[in-house]
């Protein structure tokens, strides 16, 4: 911006992440004003930028009007504009944000018409530098904040990510489409099939469980991927984090297959596979942290003659009734004892609040001083995140949300990070690591994911590894040096909370298997597991 100053940025990222853009810029002290669009509050700058020099009533605006002035003070003066995707595709979007809402078209004025209308061209054509912040959000070409970003006007673009590989090459061919409009004209028609060759695939109507490292025909795509990265390296720059590996103590990723006892096993064996998947594949996901998550469910007619419920709502804070509770409950007891903090993931809500009334039943816990919660419907996170970062505060673990906590926020107070289900995609588990693994973590980060012997978890965690491996061989740093950096895993490091817990004679039955930083060898062994 000293070079030049006209150049009028945009940040567009997720709406929790612009708070942290606007206090780093303060922090910096760098003197150039950041806008937040999604702020309802103007800025005193923008105050005297916009009413005060254009004799602008003081009274309280409309929120078409503030963002307006936000907009007129950004392009005013050398300054930068953060916005959220969401409300990037509604101003930006325009009608088609409105997905074809005729009624709500014609309740809106013509004067709010026309300023919604100018808010669009200028987001549109006025940037000169856009920056998309976790910028593998629009990857799906069919989403409307795909579509509208792809309209903007901007030839300058940065794309930030930390997990540009989501689940295949076609979201990732998009991105790249993103950031770079010309890339699909230089790259091979059989690399860019190779990259879209997912997009007319029909969905299984059953999970296939196969392992898919066993099929390593995969050579030749190994070959497609390689030619892609060289399609890349000119714009794509890769840094494999080596302030974390330099300034933090380390990072111990342990895979635990857990054995559920005689009825909770029963439980599981009692879905019918013949169902829908994605109904399956949940049932299945939330009866392997504890049984009684199955009432959460209508239960099938073959189902119920298997199922006492009576029995499940009489197990429900019996935290030893499931395999992973039982788990939880023991491992975060001993965590307090050590005077170490837990976070914990779930990509559903039900666990999470199951999980709450098991801790106040069994060690007299309450939520606010010993638990924590932490989920999209939160919004007084800075005051949540703060208490659990504060080594004097009672906070002992913080349940979180997978899909709502697991981008932007730091939770270093935490140690010791539990991951109670398999995500298909690996982003998404790594991005919940990384908020325990960042910097100001002063211990070592110690992760556990959570898989439950006699279900699928197995085989969705070797597709997962698989898309990680995926991602490595996408991007694997150029640049020599970074090969030559310490690597940020600890498995060398004693693990002493778990085992106490391995050694325990009560506990130690529970444990199948343990692996410490898991190699891809050693993912053909989860499938005896089962």
């Amino acid at each position: 911006m000293k070079v030049f100053p006209r150049c009028l940025p945009i940040i567009v990222a997720p709406a929790s992440l612009l708070l942290t853009w606007e206090y780093e810029f303060k922090k910096w002290d760098i003197g150039v004003p950041f806008h937040n669009l999604n702020n309802s509050e103007l800025s005193v700058k923008e105050h005297n930028d916009v009413v005060n020099a254009n004799n602008w009533s003081n009274t309280r605006q409309s929120t078409e009007e503030t963002r307006m002035m936000k907009l007129i003070s950004w392009f005013k003066d050398k300054s930068i504009m953060g916005i959220s995707y969401s409300l990037y595709k509604k101003i930006a979007g325009g009608a088609e944000s409105e997905d074809g809402d005729e009624k709500k078209r014609k309740h809106v004025s013509v004067d709010k018409r026309k300023v919604n209308s100018c808010m669009r061209k200028v987001l549109l054509e006025t940037p000169g530098l856009l920056v998309l912040d976790e910028g593998h959000t629009p990857r799906n070409k069919k989403s409307l904040i795909w579509k509208v970003l792809s309209k903007i006007q901007t030839r300058k673009r940065i794309i930030l990510s930390g997990t540009p590989f989501q689940n295949n090459f076609l979201e990732l061919y998009n991105t790249l489409s993103l950031v770079k409009p010309s890339f699909h004209k230089t790259i091979l028609q059989e690399l860019k099939r190779f990259c879209q060759k997912q997009e007319h695939k029909k969905a299984p109507k059953e999970w296939n469980w196969e392992p898919v490292l066993g099929n390593r025909a995969s050579n030749t795509s190994d070959d497609k991927i390689k030619q892609l990265k060289l399609l890349m390296d000119p714009f794509v720059h890769v840094h494999k984090g080596a302030i974390l590996q330099k300034n933090l103590p380390g990072l111990r990723d342990c895979v635990l297959c857990l054995k559920p006892d005689s009825f909770h096993k029963q439980i599981l064996e009692s879905f019918k596979s013949s169902q829908n998947s994605f109904i399956f594949e949940n049932k299945q996901t939330l009866a392997s942290i504890h049984p009684s998550l199955l009432l959460e469910f209508k239960l099938l007619e073959e189902e119920e003659c298997f199922v006492d419920k009576d029995r499940l709502e009489k197990l429900r804070l019996d935290h030893n009734a499931g395999v992973k509770t039982k788990f939880l409950v023991e491992f975060v007891s001993l965590c307090a004892a050590h005077n170490e903090k837990v976070l914990v993931f779930s990509q559903f809500l039900d666990p999470l609040h199951l999980i709450i009334d098991q801790l106040n039943s069994a060690l007299k816990w309450t939520e606010g001083k010993e638990i924590l919660y932490m989920s999209g419907e939160v919004r007084d996170r800075q005051t949540l995140i703060h208490n659990f970062n504060d080594e004097n505060s009672q906070s002992k673990i913080l349940l979180a949300s997978t899909r709502a906590c697991s981008e932007g926020i730091s939770l270093v107070g935490a140690s010791r990070v539990v991951l109670l289900d398999v995500e298909w995609n690996p982003s998404v588990e790594k991005q919940a690591i990384s908020r325990a693994y960042q910097i100001g973590q002063k211990k070592v980060v110690y992760t556990y994911h959570l898989l439950t012997q006699g279900t699928k978890e197995c085989d969705k965690y070797c597709k997962q590894a698989e898309k990680h491996r995926l991602s490595e061989l996408v991007f694997s740093a150029k640049n020599a040096d970074n090969h030559n950096e310490p690597k940020n895993c600890a498995a060398d490091i004693e693990d002493r909370i778990l085992d106490l817990m391995i050694r325990h004679k009560n506990l130690k039955d529970m444990f199948v298997e343990c692996v410490v930083q898991p190699k891809e060898r050693e993912f053909e062994s989860f499938g005896y597991w089962l």
